[in-house]
């Protein structure tokens, strides 16, 4: 069978036009939008007090919306501020005690100290004068050994006290010891940090929000005991939020973090804008939630993608279907 050459060289224009078409398309695909599929990802929070006690208020119910720094629950506080009253009065107490010994002593202590010095320099003259008078009576005959010896005993104890009493009067003017002073020192550091945390503590029996958010869940009543690790409300932290999708590693170059993305739900014909705020470096098996059937074997990369005008509408867990701009970024 003979094959006219110009069938042949139809078909071979028809054969270059759809390699030109498969081309252009492929091309034209690798340019568009990339189509991800993800989940509504809003953060959440379990508020608890630093301090064990008894809830005496609570300002919110589920589904209240709170500012940052705002009271929501507070404990009855007057066990901590009866601590705090004994605690400023420890450190009164060792402040007190500080400024006595850098003081040193009052003047009339040295007053005292000088004058015990005076008398028993006199009386130590009179020892001496006795013991003198007593020897030279004794050559005479007029006095006795025996007589001698109890003056000499007595020069001696007035000479000892004498010297007690300067050592006295020295004290007196030096002050005190540096190590009592470094001592009481060291206690009223410790009155502080003690009146501190006594504070602290009572600081803590007010529960504040961290966060604008929206109450998730109210989990104690007034005059419920609570511990340090008891929730008393769980928040729905709603700015930022976050979109979870995940792309396949042939697309990974497609976009980078920062790139401008659409989304939509099935919920309403609203549409949101974001950006890609995270690619994680670490690969993973596509979760069940993505529903698309050709990713279900393959790794995948996470994405965080932040919403920046969300609303009411986006619920945990919402399914969310992603169009990231790639800008003919193709591999």
């Amino acid at each position: 069978m003979t094959v006219k050459p110009r069938f042949l060289v139809g078909v071979a224009l028809l054969v270059a036009a759809a390699t030109a078409c498969g081309y252009w398309n492929l091309r034209s695909r690798d340019k568009g939008a990339l189509v991800l599929y993800g989940n509504v990802d809003i953060r959440e929070v379990d508020l608890a007090f630093r301090q064990p006690g008894r809830i005496s208020r609570l300002c919110f119910d589920e589904g209240g919306r709170v500012k940052a720094g705002q009271l929501m629950a507070e404990l009855d506080a007057r066990p901590y501020r009866d601590a705090l009253a004994g605690a400023e009065a420890d450190t009164l107490l060792a402040g007190a005690e500080v400024e006595k010994l850098h003081r040193g002593n009052r003047p009339q202590e040295i007053d005292q100290a000088e004058e015990a010095v005076r008398q028993t320099e006199a009386v130590m003259v009179d020892a001496q004068s006795d013991l003198e008078r007593q020897e030279s009576l004794l050559g005479s005959g007029s006095s006795s050994q025996k007589v001698v010896d109890a003056a000499r005993s007595a020069r001696d104890q007035a000479q000892a006290a004498l010297v007690s009493a300067r050592k006295n009067l020295e004290l007196k003017r030096e002050g005190w010891r540096k190590e009592d002073v470094a001592e009481a020192a060291a206690r009223l550091a410790a009155a502080r940090a003690a009146r501190d945390q006594a504070r602290t503590a009572l600081d803590d029996t007010r529960l504040v929000a961290p966060a604008d958010a929206v109450v998730l869940a109210r989990t104690r009543e007034p005059g419920s005991m609570v511990g340090t690790k008891d929730a008393v409300f769980t928040l729905s932290l709603r700015d930022p939020l976050y979109v979870r999708a995940y792309v396949g590693e042939h697309d990974l170059g497609r976009f980078s973090q920062g790139s401008r993305v659409t989304l939509r739900t099935d919920s309403s014909d609203r549409t949101y804008h974001g950006t890609v705020g995270f690619v994680s470096p670490r690969a993973e098996f596509t979760p069940k939630t993505v529903e698309t059937t050709e990713l279900r074997t393959d790794l995948v990369y996470r994405l965080r993608i932040v919403v920046s005008d969300a609303d009411d509408a986006l619920a945990q867990g919402m399914p969310v279907t992603v169009t990231v701009e790639t800008g003919g970024h193709g591999k």
